[in-house]
């Protein structure tokens, strides 16, 4: 299932647009406040589609019968543009587990392409749990896949929900191939075009960069 929040209007396009705008994105602060909100606002969506079961809640007055999530799902991202927007995850799914991953483009010298490198893991187990990984950029898919495969030394998960704020329509049929069928991809557009060095066109840049300055 693949769910693009720019198809509806909403808040969201807001938070997108102020990313995509060259102009706001010279305030990195603001870039990553807009990336925390849109992880707030797939929380919300994603929250929809979880298991849900009955609890009693005592108030002053009363006792009432309310709907609370059954299970907590395990929320991992990547180092380190996916910071902000986990975030946001975790403010609404506030008593997740989490777990984080290093991967990086490893640039082949003197040609455009480049290797994904997964490099350090850290997560509890995710068997038989809800599995949300988070990554701002979904470009080629590569390092999704290449995430998700790490994960899998943790557990197999049940569910699995692919969150990011923009994708390419080549990323996103590479990961539809190199993840289990029970997998969600909310994103929040899907650019058509790719550079050759593997930008998303018209994208919004280097997510990381713009969030925490230019890496050497």
């Amino acid at each position: 299932m693949v769910v693009e929040l720019n198809r509806s209007n909403s808040v969201a396009n807001h938070f997108l647009a102020e990313m995509r705008d060259v102009g706001v994105q010279k305030d990195p602060m603001r870039f990553r406040r807009n990336l925390e909100r849109m992880g707030e606002v797939f929380a919300y969506e994603l929250s929809k589609t979880l298991a849900y079961a009955e609890q009693e809640v005592a108030s002053p007055l009363g006792v009432a019968r309310m709907m609370l999530p059954a299970e907590q799902p395990v929320l991992c991202t990547i180092l380190r543009a996916g910071l902000p927007l986990h975030q946001g995850l975790l403010n609404y799914f506030d008593r997740a587990d989490n777990a984080f991953v290093s991967a990086y483009r490893k640039h082949r010298k003197g040609e455009d392409g480049f290797d994904v490198e997964v490099e350090y893991l850290s997560s509890p187990s995710i068997e038989d749990r809800v599995l949300i990984i988070s990554d701002p950029m979904l470009a080629t898919g590569r390092s999704m896949a290449l995430v998700y495969k790490a994960m899998l030394r943790m557990g197999k998960p049940k569910a699995v929900h692919v969150v990011s704020v923009i994708a390419s329509n080549e990323g996103v049929e590479f990961a539809q191939r190199h993840f289990p069928a029970n997998t969600y991809f909310w994103l929040g557009a899907v650019d058509s075009e790719m550079t050759a060095e593997a930008y998303i066109v018209p994208g919004l840049g280097d997510a990381g960069d713009l969030a925490y300055g230019n890496k050497i």
